[in-house]
């Protein structure tokens, strides 16, 4: 028996909470790498900072949500194995990039969620 049934049917919310953090992180770091004050791994470039405002603003508003999260999940793929190549596994805020790659994936499997533009197309 689930301890609280009564939200059982509310799974959408889920997904949804997923897009907005992961998409307001995205616009976060982006609009920073776009300003030159990035501080990621490899990937400070303001052409590879439009890439990630374009993925992120599409997670907010729901736009192409899978494509968006696949794009996002083997960018942290990539990331995720720079660092591992370098030793830093679960150190060096690796830990952060594992958190927003299992978050693009769920998204990738479940979809938008609630109140997003895929759900009116």
């Amino acid at each position: 028996m689930p301890e609280f049934p009564m939200i059982l049917g509310h799974e959408q919310i889920a997904a949804f909470i997923l897009r907005i953090v992961l998409g307001v992180t995205l616009v976060h770091f982006a609009w920073r790498k776009i300003q030159h004050r990035g501080q990621s791994s490899g990937s400070n470039t303001v052409a590879y900072g439009y890439i990630e405002l374009l993925v992120g603003i599409c997670l907010v508003v729901g736009f192409f949500t899978q494509l968006a999260a696949f794009l996002n999940f083997l960018i942290l793929v990539i990331k995720i194995a720079a660092k591992a190549k370098e030793g830093k596994l679960l150190s060096d805020g690796i830990n952060y990039y594992i958190l927003l790659w299992a978050m693009a994936a769920a998204l990738l499997f479940v979809g938008p969620g609630i109140w997003a533009i895929d759900s009116l197309i």
